[in-house]
């Protein structure tokens, strides 16, 4: 049986995972991410109980009742290294056994929700609105700095990376497909790709003093279609949430209130108002 080496699986002094802070008894099936530290708080006020808060560096995480319903809010900072962080260290969590640093035979499989906010890239996607990803587009080369078969959907990455003629100094885009089992329970959200910068400027297409690398960077995002897919947002984490996901056997989705429209350059006038609506909606919903 393998024993996982110390500096490949760092714990602290009271065998709890290095970054998150956590131990097995400290987080629920069912897991919440956001990225800012105060919407754990903005979450957790609807629970029944909390039972557990702990608090390391960007990470935290409040653990309670809501509905009947164990559940788990935590936070992961900005992007997708941080995303790195946060899904290896919870399936380590549940699927590693830390007294004897062995993989554990019977793997457990979390349910993992990302509320964020976003921008828009098409016109009909409203401000205010809700919107889920049926797929998360990386732009962030993450994924390919792991071995894993059939996670990333080929046929739709090769054919974005056609469409926009992508340069070939920057990252592939790839391209990977949420839980259809979360996909159906809330099925009610509008739907769309949402793509996943490394940056919020220039790999967002923003220009500031500095001019973006790809300058008709949303042209290229809204104009692809893919089997009926299409591009309807972006952000900074879904496509690692994805792929990490899938590929350690866990249930991942994100679901985002629209604050702006980059196509109609409309701005939220309330965004918390909107993102407290949508928090709402997913805890009736788990």
């Amino acid at each position: 049986m393998k024993v996982i080496k110390d500096t490949e699986l760092i714990l602290t002094p009271e065998k709890k995972v290095y970054h998150l802070n956590l131990s097995i008894d400290d987080i629920a099936d069912n897991i919440i991410i956001v990225g800012d530290q105060s919407r754990v708080k903005q979450i957790s006020k609807h629970f029944s109980r909390i039972d557990c808060v702990i608090k390391n560096r960007e990470f935290v995480t409040h653990t309670g009742e809501y509905g009947g319903k164990r559940i788990s809010v935590l936070s992961t900072g900005i992007g997708t290294d941080n995303i790195d962080i946060v899904l290896n260290e919870l399936d380590a969590v549940v699927n590693i056994d830390f007294e004897t640093r062995t993989i554990n035979p019977k793997k457990k499989s979390l349910n993992i929700i990302r509320l964020g906010t976003s921008g828009a890239l098409q016109k009909d996607v409203k401000v205010d609105s809700f919107l889920m990803a049926t797929h998360g587009l990386g732009f962030d080369g993450l994924a390919h700095f792991y071995k894993s078969e059939n996670i990333i959907d080929s046929k739709m990455s090769e054919a974005f990376i056609k469409h926009s003629n992508w340069p070939k100094n920057l990252a592939s885009p790839y391209i990977v497909s949420a839980s259809e089992k979360l996909l159906e329970k809330f099925s009610e959200f509008k739907k769309g790709i949402t793509a996943t910068a490394s940056g919020f400027y220039a790999p967002q297409g923003r220009e500031l003093r500095i001019k973006p690398a790809i300058e008709d960077l949303h042209q290229k995002m809204n104009t692809f279609q893919f089997e009926g897919n299409r591009i309807t947002n972006f952000e900074m984490e879904t496509s690692a949430l994805y792929f990490l996901g899938k590929s350690l056997g866990h249930n991942t989705l994100t679901i985002c209130a629209i604050i702006g429209n980059r196509i109609t350059q409309k701005q939220s006038k309330d965004y918390k108002k909107t993102v407290d609506k949508l928090i709402l909606a997913v805890l009736e919903k788990l």
